[in-house]
């Protein structure tokens, strides 16, 4: 399976985005799906995930702002992000379960995206 994240950029606070990430491969509608980011010096961090039957978990700083959504036909999960603040600037990593779940644990994700930079200016 290939990710490939789009949909970052620079938007100023209080703003909004949509990332998506688009994913190869026939069985799609069986992999959880996850995204994470990373700050600069940070290590990178679990923000939302979604499992194959669409439920969904959020780490607490994005919920009520952040949602994580997916389309099975087109492949692809997207990430809906709200007032935005400058303190979610970084890149953002979509990542693939093969386990169906709906897990922050990064080490249950077997497929990662190559990352879309998000910047959020004050």
């Amino acid at each position: 399976v290939q990710l490939q994240a789009s949909g970052g950029g620079l938007v100023q606070d209080g703003g909004s985005l949509r990332l998506s990430c688009a994913a190869s491969g026939r069985t799609f509608s069986s992999y959880g799906m996850g995204w994470f980011r990373q700050a600069p010096g940070k290590e990178r961090e679990f923000v939302a995930t979604i499992s194959r039957y669409g439920s969904t978990y959020y780490e607490d700083s994005v919920k009520g702002r952040f949602t994580i959504s997916r389309d099975n036909a087109r492949k692809t999960v997207y990430l809906q992000m709200n007032s935005l603040k400058p303190e979610d600037t970084a890149v953002y990593y979509c990542a693939a379960d093969r386990g169906g779940g709906s897990t922050s644990n990064m080490r249950e994700y077997d497929y990662w995206g190559q990352g879309t930079l998000v910047t959020v200016s004050s």
